[in-house]
């Protein structure tokens, strides 16, 4: 790692995405095992949980339909009724299991990508499967606390937004402002709810990054990826939104060519399913390494020193000869913004 200061501070996103890119291609061995062992796991589910709740929601729109076109006397009115409320407790179960397994497989993926990154920076010769998984569990709780923290802020961000938009409604609604003004104030706050949202999402990825590598955790960690951050906004949100492009397209194949039966053919929709899957393992892990590697141009670009002892005890990995690294020091072999 030879890239001097200067050059980290002017880094963008592109090359973010070259050592990202780099990264997981020079140790393709760990990070496959980690896919397998984490990653998949989690898009699967993530799959899965987007064709068992269409096919469940299906099912209950066609049985409310049939059920209000019945007579209340009518004896399949009563079978109808059941039937849905059989069907509704399915569908918030499947929700519900979803949520813990997302959440579960999500802690851990980020927690044993982002200490085989800093593992690979402290300790580039030695770092294992067995070492990397050895870190997850004294560091997925730290990362549970940042998770509540962060979804309690995405709440009340969001609360706080839908109540501006309904007193706004209310306002259009019982004043004299004319429909063309109340609707451009209404996407203004839509498109300043969109910035706030990816802006709170930076903090969160930052964060979780920080409650992995660092004894810092919940709200001191939020405060300080917001500190980190700034500077680096522009590429953090470049990264995000190449990231989000890429998932939203898998996802979108997927919702149509095998959630919606835009195509025919039960071998087609494995086949199809099967490339989604992949694709999506690959977003996956993409984005949780850039995080990571987000991370540490931040530390660099707030000058901010990155011992190579430190990191590497918090780890517990064996360095071997121990040569600090410091910031203006980082290695991220030759990026080009």
């Amino acid at each position: 790692m030879d890239q001097d200061r200067s050059e980290l501070r002017s880094l963008g996103f592109l090359g973010v995405y070259g050592e990202t890119s780099k990264i997981v291609l020079k140790w393709r061995k760990i990070f496959a095992q980690i896919v397998l062992a984490l990653v998949l796991p989690l898009c699967a589910i993530y799959l899965a949980h987007s064709l068992v709740s269409q096919l469940l929601a299906s099912k209950i729109f066609d049985h409310e339909t049939t059920r209000n076109d019945t007579r209340y006397d009518d004896p399949r009115y009563g079978d109808l009724s059941r039937r849905l409320k059989r069907e509704w407790v399915a569908f918030w179960l499947v929700r519900l299991g979803y949520f813990i397994l997302a959440f579960v497989f999500s802690l851990l993926s980020t927690s044993a990508v982002a200490s085989a990154v800093a593992t690979i920076y402290a300790a580039a010769e030695q770092v294992t499967f067995k070492e990397v998984m050895r870190v997850v569990p004294r560091t997925w709780k730290r990362l549970a606390v940042t998770f509540i923290w962060s979804f309690v802020i995405f709440f009340v961000y969001n609360v706080v937004v839908v109540g501006l938009l309904i007193v706004w409604v209310v306002v259009v609604r019982r004043s004299s402002v004319g429909a063309a003004l109340g609707i451009a104030v209404a996407v203004v706050l839509l498109i300043l709810c969109v910035i706030g949202f990816v802006y709170i999402t930076m903090i969160w990825q930052l964060a979780s990054v920080i409650s992995v590598l660092e004894d810092v955790y919940g709200r001191k960690a939020m405060v300080k990826s917001k500190r980190l951050i700034k500077g680096k906004m522009g590429v953090s949100v470049g990264c995000f939104l190449g990231v989000l492009l890429c998932s939203v397209l898998v996802l979108a194949l997927f919702e149509g060519l095998v959630v919606l039966d835009l195509v025919d053919g039960i071998g087609i929709k494995i086949g199809v399913g099967l490339i989604c899957l992949l694709l999506l393992l690959m977003v996956v892990l993409f984005d949780l390494v850039v995080q990571t590697v987000i991370y540490f141009v931040c530390k660099s670009y707030h000058h901010e020193n990155i011992d190579k002892s430190s990191l590497s005890d918090h780890l517990e990995v064996y360095l071997g000869d121990y040569v600090p690294l410091k910031a203006n020091s980082i290695q991220l072999d030759q990026l080009h913004v």
